[in-house]
């Protein structure tokens, strides 16, 4: 959806309301995170489009024995466009034989908000598009993770990231 440059400035200001609202509400559970899960920061590349991203997020969980809720914030510069998404991810864990080491697989839907540079310092049109990401990774207890995402619908085709998850 292409948004007609007079609505563009108004509908920004409600995107960029929206994620503050989005991220005071994970703020909320932050304590509960620390607690139960952590909190965490990543950082990565995408392939279509072609990006550099960096964002953080919440292990929030076990929603069910070995299932938790990863909500995730990730920031894609590059590419004559800026992405913002959105993504409310589940994570099944699967510890391997060297207890230190976990493999998780999940997936969950996505809101991209996509910031496109028509004119470096002019104009900009602005999508809100929504998707959905596949997704598996390989995570230590220290904290340390590698993520590799599958995007459909309007995410990303595919995201490979690094990040780490905050001890409790």
């Amino acid at each position: 959806m292409t948004v007609p440059n007079s609505a563009a400035r108004s509908l920004r200001y409600a995107v960029i309301v929206v994620a503050l609202s989005l991220i005071a509400f994970f703020g909320l559970f932050t304590s509960r995170a620390w607690a139960q899960g952590g909190v965490g920061v990543r950082a990565g590349v995408s392939v279509n489009p072609d990006q550099f991203y960096f964002g953080g997020h919440l292990e929030l969980g076990p929603v069910v024995e070995k299932l938790w809720f990863r909500p995730n914030l990730e920031i894609g510069l590059g590419n004559a466009r800026t992405v913002v998404a959105l993504n409310g991810e589940f994570a099944y864990w699967f510890p391997l034989q060297r207890r230190e080491w976990s493999v998780y697989v999940g997936g969950g839907p996505a809101v991209n908000i996509i910031s496109f540079d028509q004119d470096r310092f002019a104009n900009r049109d602005t999508d809100v598009e929504g998707g959905f990401n596949f997704l598996m990774g390989l995570s230590h207890e220290r904290g340390f993770f590698t993520e590799l995402k599958v995007g459909a619908l309007d995410s990303p085709d595919l995201k490979f990231g690094i990040g780490y998850t905050f001890p409790r």
